[in-house]
């Protein structure tokens, strides 16, 4: 039986429009991912060279983890904010949000939470500890853009100006690219350096995106019928921002246990230098639910997309297994991150582990695409919280049995997002188990689906 919610646009699907879809996506999530690496080789030049890149890394993770609290709020304000007064209202929760969570990061940069977090937490020595600390006070004005930059982004987005966004996000790129250079010749290098040469282009970033919006800001016309306020909004924003908050805890967790693992100092740079590189594929990979949803299945049989994913993934895994190359290697690992010679084998071998992440990352995406479609949130949620519990567990076991640092947290990913696609596609197995005995999915409103 056909899915109800399938449109005559499904039989529109062949494999040269899903990848004149798809390559647009992976080109901006490839290019917002390549600015940390970008960063990295600013920090990593500093008066402690590539020790201080793991303080950065982890000052950078607990941010973001501050900042995953608010991961919904884009969604929430395209649903919400399609009118003046809905959108007034998302407004004002996006500056509640950001004033409370600005509060939060200011007081874990002071006696005794950053004690609590960046030595007790995290596990690291002096002066890792007090780097990590001012990397996390210095990102402050970061977050504030971050949540000031979610106004005009839903204006684009619900105008579906997309190549105005793309506009806003290649500029902040390009920016990136010419500061870093700039910035070594001069020889501003360190981790301070490094979050100016990061916040600076964000900000030009949010300033072009509010000139772009501003006219479909204007001309957003009254609400019709009600429009919810910002407790509604905000009550709708707490569980979609919950997934985010699990998988950014993600992150914090490798670096705590990995700085806890025998050599730490040495681990660490090598294992956020190898991901810095596949990062940026796997979260291009992971965009394959847009794919989905664009071009859902004609029937429960239809493999098309499944097959057209998979393809994709093994292109994409291509890219990190270019490190293998001695030539390339050395460049990348040695002259641009500042590794030592003798961690550029350790580099390369964590490299060739992660390069089977994109196929299982585009394969994911496919799995949570279905679960959307389906409208089955339920079963994204289960997966991402499989993903920390996951995450943890490998993370637990390879301490204990002795694994080296550098395997340790590219292992653990790469077992997290396999049990992630698991336990989603369990949640689809057993969504179909409910249709066959007559039990259809609870109702759920389109855009919450």
């Amino acid at each position: 039986m056909r899915n109800s919610t399938e449109t005559a646009g499904t039989a529109d699907y062949t494999p040269g429009r899903a990848a004149r879809f798809y390559v647009p996506l992976v080109i901006q999530a490839v290019s917002q991912s390549l600015t940390y690496p970008l960063v990295a080789a600013i920090v990593s030049h500093g008066a402690n060279g590539v020790v201080d890149l793991a303080a950065f890394a982890q000052g950078q993770a607990v941010m973001f983890v501050i900042i995953a609290f608010g991961g919904g709020l884009l969604t929430t304000g395209m649903v919400f904010g399609r009118d003046r007064e809905g959108f007034l209202a998302f407004r004002r929760l996006n500056r509640m949000l950001c004033a409370a969570l600005v509060a939060v990061q200011v007081l874990v940069c002071f006696p005794p939470f950053d004690g609590i977090v960046f030595r007790q937490v995290l596990g690291l020595a002096a002066p890792l500890d007090t780097v990590a600390r001012e990397v996390l006070m210095l990102s402050i004005p970061m977050q504030i853009l971050v949540f000031i930059r979610n106004v005009p982004l839903v204006a684009l987005y619900n105008a579906r100006a997309s190549m105005a966004v793309n506009l806003a996000t290649l500029f902040r790129i390009g920016l990136t690219v010419l500061l870093v250079p700039l910035f070594l010749r001069l020889g501003w290098t360190g981790h301070r350096m490094g979050v100016l040469a990061i916040t600076a282009p964000i900000g030009v970033e949010t300033v072009l995106a509010f000139l772009l919006a501003r006219p479909l800001v204007r001309a957003l016309k009254p609400a019709e019928q009600h429009t919810a306020g910002v407790k509604e909004q905000f009550l709708f924003n707490t569980p979609l921002s919950f997934g985010g908050v699990l998988l950014a805890i993600s992150g914090f967790m490798v670096g705590a246990f990995i700085s806890r693992a025998a050599d730490p100092a040495r681990m660490l740079p090598i294992h956020y230098v190898t991901m810095g590189v596949v990062n940026p594929v796997g979260f291009a990979a992971l965009r394959m639910q847009a794919v989905v949803l664009s071009f859902p299945p004609r029937d429960r049989r239809d493999r098309a997309i499944f097959w057209f994913g998979l393809t994709a993934g093994a292109v994409l895994s291509l890219f990190p297994f270019v490190g293998q190359i001695p030539e390339v290697a050395d460049w990348y690992f040695g002259s641009v991150q500042n590794l030592p010679s003798c961690d550029i084998p350790l580099a390369k071998r964590a490299m060739l582990l992660v390069t089977v992440l994109p196929i299982l990352q585009s394969m994911r995406g496919h799995a949570e695409g279905l679960a959307a479609w389906r409208k089955r949130p339920n079963a994204i949620l289960a997966g991402q919280a499989m993903f920390l519990a996951s995450l943890v567990c490998t993370l637990f076991v390879g301490m204990n049995v002795g694994v080296p640092g550098y395997l340790m947290g590219v292992g653990a990913i790469l077992v997290a997002v396999l049990m992630t696609l698991v336990t989603i596609r369990m949640g689809l197995v057993w969504a179909d188990m409910e249709d066959a005995f007559g039990r259809p999915p609870r109702e759920i409103g389109g855009t919450e689906g």
